[in-house]
């Protein structure tokens, strides 16, 4: 697989594979074994679902400045240094848990720093990829990306997680600072990633003006975006105190919320591999489409049952439609965002797609807080009732969009940047 990865893509890519790897299995660590280990210091609902708004509300904050930076900076140096800040903030949280002063307000404090350090690494290296890959290998990259993130991220990372958790409470944070570090080291070994161009400068406030524009005079990037943002709302209300209704609705241990966290890998493999033939068959319309049903059908499911069987099917369910959903978003944005706006664009739908996770976080908590773990899985049940039939027509264009001869019209380039020439390589990771 390897030389393959090397023969076809190059080796950059198979650098930038191995760096998404080894990142993915850190934060998949620290997915698991943040909840873990808030609920250990608290059972508050709202206590443990601030910890997933403090790692999230930095999207709110910064994403849109951190899109401008991303298309001023060279954005590998960027990376690398955000990957080292990132790794010392953990470093200290792993010693604090170690030398047993660790507190909320610490872990929050951390996972603030995580998330801020996310918004530039993150909307940055959106944009390696379209310099390192030929354009015609898309639907490969996109598939080796896609799925070693489930692999790691979802599949191993997750119990891996909560055993280590379970040896000791430092573990699996000082893992997420090695990994941190590594990655930083790997995106520091490429060599074919250029500076972004150099245009005129301007005060961020106008580059950012210019990357709002553009997301929002494009119908279907800003139908995709305002949708994502309300069911990312939605689903991170449910989820953001799920680890404490795995423990008394379905009745399981650490360990077993940790294997049942897998059940999103176990989907997220099948949709990544089912996602170009299930694109080709059936549209991206009809994808988008039924896949707000199934959400409907996942809180509707989470909220009904207690078995951890039937959780677990409806989690692979939805995992499979959350893989094929990245990968038709992201495809439609190679398609029609060019490269001089791609961190502008990317930062704004960033802002809404995660600001909603980061709101539905804080929502989530204080909801539970008053009516009860399972009330928040009835309300998500309903609000994407609500949301699919609210976006069900302005995603009817998607299919169209993806069709050469039926472009969907975007804004002409902002008056004060210079022509950017067609990359020789578009490609992305699959993303919501």
């Amino acid at each position: 697989m390897r030389a393959l990865v090397s023969v076809r893509l190059g080796a950059d890519f198979s650098k930038l594979l191995t760096a998404s790897a080894v990142a993915n299995l850190g934060d998949g660590v620290t997915m698991v074994a943040g909840p873990l280990l808030v609920s250990t210091l608290t059972t508050d609902p709202a206590a443990v679902a601030g910890a997933v708004f403090a790692q999230q509300v930095p999207w709110l904050l910064f994403a849109l400045v951190s899109g401008a930076w991303a298309d001023r900076l060279d954005r590998r140096r960027l990376v690398v240094a955000v990957n080292v800040v990132r790794a010392l903030a953990i470093a200290l949280l792993t010693a604090s848990i170690a030398l047993g002063f660790v507190s909320v307000p610490l872990i929050y404090g951390v996972f603030f720093v995580l998330g801020a350090g996310e918004t530039l690494a993150d909307t940055a290296s959106s944009a390696f990829v379209p310099t390192i890959v030929a354009e015609r290998h898309l639907p490969v990259a996109n598939s080796l990306l896609g799925g070693t993130f489930t692999v790691v991220h979802q599949f191993a990372a997750k119990p891996f997680g909560a055993w280590l958790f379970a040896l000791a409470a430092a573990l699996p944070f000082g893992v997420n600072a090695a990994s941190f570090l590594a990655s930083a080291l790997l995106i520091a070994w490429l060599r074919t990633v250029p500076p972004p161009a150099r245009v005129e400068r301007r005060p961020l406030s106008e580059d950012i003006r210019a990357g709002l524009r553009f997301l929002w005079g494009h119908r279907l990037l800003r139908s995709i975006a305002v949708t994502m943002a309300f069911g990312n709302l939605v689903f991170c209300a449910a989820f953001a105190i799920f680890v404490l209704y795995a423990r008394s609705v379905l009745g399981l241990s650490s360990f077993g919320y940790g294997l049942l966290l897998t059940a999103f890998a176990v989907g997220g493999l099948l949709g990544t591999a089912l996602a170009p033939w299930l694109l080709r068959t059936a549209g991206a319309t009809a994808l988008l489409r039924v896949g707000l049903l199934i959400e409907v059908g996942l809180h509707a499911t989470l909220a009904a049952t207690t078995d951890p069987w039937l959780a677990a099917v409806a989690i692979v369910v939805f995992s499979i439609h959350g893989a094929v959903w990245g990968t038709v978003v992201v495809t439609i944005r190679q398609r029609t965002v060019p490269p001089s706006m791609y961190g502008r664009a990317t930062g704004v739908y960033a802002f809404l797609d995660l600001g909603g996770a980061a709101l539905g976080s804080l929502l989530g908590g204080l909801l539970a807080q008053a009516y009860g773990l399972l009330a928040t899985f009835w309300t998500a049940a309903a609000a994407m009732t609500v949301l699919t039939a609210a976006a069900w027509h302005p995603l009817g264009t998607a299919t169209n969009a993806l069709h050469p001869s039926t472009p969907e019209p975007t804004n002409p380039p902002e008056p004060t940047d210079p022509p950017a020439p067609r990359p020789s390589t578009s490609i992305g990771p699959p993303e919501g």
